[in-house]
């Protein structure tokens, strides 16, 4: 007869506390809290700006589009993302300001596409 040795566990091996906290968490809160720890980071900024927008909350993604731009000049997709935004909230004018920053920091990264779709953008509002 074989006999295995019954070890000692917890009762609950996992602390599922922190998990289930974490999960209770909105995306928004998340991004926050990533946007908090490092304020310059462009790829969390931009996903708060879209979570901002697609959530409903063109104030607060303005806000974050604004503070990414500010601080991160060459995150070429945020200008197409912004520019929409702005058309969304009647705000054509400061669609085209955006859209032609936008342009001109695709064309110094080299990015055809993104400087392709804010041009056609950029057409449809004049």
């Amino acid at each position: 007869m074989i006999r295995f040795r019954v070890q000692n566990y917890p009762r609950h091996r996992y602390n599922t506390d922190v998990t289930m906290s974490e999960q209770k968490k909105t995306r928004r809160q998340m991004l926050e809290e990533f946007v908090s720890k490092k304020p310059d980071d462009a790829f969390s900024r931009y996903g708060l700006a879209m979570e901002c927008m697609n959530s409903g909350d063109p104030t607060a993604a303005d806000q974050h589009f604004r503070a990414l731009l500010q601080s991160n000049a060459e995150y070429v997709p945020a200008y197409l993302m912004y520019a929409q935004l702005l058309v969304r909230e009647s705000r054509p004018a400061e669609a085209r300001a955006v859209l032609s920053s936008g342009i001109t920091a695709a064309d110094k990264k080299g990015d055809q596409h993104a400087r392709s779709e804010m041009e056609t953008l950029l057409l449809e509002l004049a």
